[in-house]
């Protein structure tokens, strides 16, 4: 990005108490769950190194936002950061098939796809995915990894999902508002159909989260996240 974006946050500078609680509740459950699904990491590590040539994880420049207090306001300044994920494609795949998806999407050009599990909007029967990878997608495995961004402070457990730049490029000046926040591994939107959702809803959702961040919304988030990946809602 050419120049640093920022968005202005509903949410005050008294509300301090909950950004330093947030924060330690993804320190805490980042680290246990990385020691306790160390086990299962190196497996699918293993999978993918056998099941196709290249290496286990996946880095991509995704769209962020960090927060900055200026005297009693909340800014975020956009940024990019380097998002992990376990490799799900063939090594080195063309980026450009999801590109014009997201840009049919985005646009609202994009056709819902009916599958066996409901209506999506997904790009489905995507070449690209390995054996693996459609079962790492499948049950969001391959976004496990991620721990380790929310440990450096890059995202959060729960929050909007980062985008590529090519999806923030698309994005109309009320879609900002969903960067009022720390990107998250799962949100409102993961929660609530994930890709049964078009693009304005998905949008909709995020800046409900963003206008009504709490600790307690975080915790319910978290708590409906394992059956939603469990149920495979949405996931295409």
């Amino acid at each position: 990005m050419e120049q640093t974006q920022t968005v202005t946050s509903v949410v005050d500078a008294d509300r301090r108490l909950y950004f330093l609680c947030k924060r330690l509740m993804d320190v805490v459950l980042a680290s246990l769950l990385l020691v306790l699904l160390s086990p299962l990491l190196i497996l699918i590590a293993i999978l993918i190194k056998l099941d196709s040539p290249g290496p286990v994880f996946f880095v991509q420049e995704r769209v962020g936002s960090r927060r900055r207090l200026i005297g009693r306001q909340v800014v975020w300044e956009i940024r990019p950061f380097r998002m992990i994920k376990f490799r799900s494609m063939v090594c080195n795949a063309d980026p450009k098939l999801h590109e014009q998806y997201i840009r049919a999407y985005t646009s609202g050009e994009a056709s819902a796809v009916e599958t066996e599990d409901g209506t999506i909007y997904k790009l489905v029967n995507d070449p690209r995915v390995t054996r693996v990878g459609r079962i790492l997608r499948r049950a969001s495995l391959d976004e496990l990894p991620q721990l380790f961004n929310v440990l450096r402070g890059e995202m959060s457990l729960v929050g909007p999902r980062p985008v590529p730049q090519y999806e923030f490029d698309s994005y109309k000046d009320w879609h900002k508002e969903r960067l009022a926040a720390t990107p998250g591994i799962t949100g409102l939107w993961q929660v609530s159909g994930r890709c049964e959702n078009s693009f304005d809803e998905q949008m909709m959702l995020d800046i409900t989260y963003v206008r009504n961040q709490s600790l307690w919304l975080d915790i319910v988030i978290l708590l409906r996240t394992l059956p939603a990946v469990l149920s495979g809602r949405g996931a295409g």
